[in-house]
């Protein structure tokens, strides 16, 4: 995408950038007598940031249960696009949520995030623990009524999955703040790692799917502070104290969960990864299925459903530990 013209994203002569890439929106539905399985609403967090969260509850919970005897697991979840591109508001996004509360079932806080390169890293990493310190204290109904604020997952798909590591790494210094909000666990879905030196995934794999190295190159130069490289640890988590940071994840006793598929010019670096969490003694469930793509089930509903089966398996057997 980097070599197209025009590119994904153009630079203005003001200094603004315009995206020549964009994607289907859809609105959400608090309406219980709408005809949707799953209710969903914006709530802003930032007026100045102009950062808000989408929630998304299963329609029949809020029917049938007023006060519920039982409440749900909550997600903190965060959207693809290369930390530049798609919204909370993404249809995919949006459809996405909207069957992993359903399916597991869970209450999920979709977080709209701000984007680079107007806002670099660690700008959206910020918006993750605004969101996080937010809803500790929130009393809008739908997270005090439904959602179990002591089993709470930080979720990601790509550069959502970075978000939700290395704000996870930041949380688990100040857990202290979070009071009743006891996060449990890291979901990382196809997450979004890279570096310098390239790995055979991403050389065999450079032009073979929706994502390619090309692609990566780009958007790592749009995201990261400018003038790093990509041996940055945000990029690589295997870099600086990027070691340290995982031995805080075993500290505090998270399950992180990292998922995959071969097809994905990343692979090679989420199987590191996740042989480093096994290393380093963190509690781990992975899941790296043949073929696909960068993302599969962002499009593929089969796929969606068998993944959120398999989180919910994962999370059941962290709860009874």
């Amino acid at each position: 995408m980097a070599g197209e013209n025009p590119p994904m994203i153009a630079l203005n002569p003001d200094g603004s950038y315009t995206r020549n890439i964009s994607f289907p929106t859809s609105l959400p539905t608090p309406d219980k007598d709408s005809d949707t399985q799953v209710l969903s609403k914006d709530v802003v967090i930032n007026y100045i940031n102009k950062t808000s969260v989408r929630i998304h509850i299963p329609k029949e919970t809020v029917i049938s249960m007023e006060t519920p005897l039982k409440k749900f697991p909550l997600i903190v979840y965060f959207h693809g696009g290369g930390f530049v591109v798609m919204r909370a508001a993404s249809t995919i996004v949006h459809d996405f949520c909207d069957q992993l509360a359903m399916d597991l079932p869970a209450v999920v806080v979709s977080v709209d995030y701000r984007l680079a390169p107007e806002n670099r890293l660690p700008a959206a990493y910020d918006d993750a623990l605004e969101v996080l310190l937010w809803i500790k204290s929130a009393q809008d109904p739908w997270l005090t009524n439904y959602a179990d604020v002591s089993s709470c997952y930080m979720m990601g798909t790509s550069a959502g999955a970075n978000i939700a590591y290395h704000a996870g790494v930041r949380v688990s210094q100040r857990l202290h703040e979070l009071e009743s909000l006891k996060i449990k666990g890291l979901i990382l879905h196809h997450v979004y790692f890279g570096g310098e030196e390239r790995t055979l995934s991403e050389i065999q794999l450079a032009e073979a799917g929706q994502l390619t190295l090309a692609t990566c190159d780009f958007m790592w130069g749009l995201s990261l502070p400018v003038d790093a490289s990509r041996e940055h640890e945000y990029c690589n988590p295997m870099v600086g104290g990027g070691l340290d940071d995982i031995s805080r994840i075993k500290e505090v006793g998270w399950r992180v969960m990292v998922t995959g598929c071969s097809g994905d010019l990343l692979i090679d670096r989420q199987r590191e990864f996740a042989k480093t969490l096994e290393l380093k003694g963190v509690e781990n469930a992975c899941l790296f299925g043949e073929g696909g793509d960068h993302g599969i089930e962002y499009f593929d509903k089969p796929k969606a459903k068998d993944l959120f089966k398999w989180i919910s398996s994962v999370m059941s057997t962290n709860e009874t530990k």
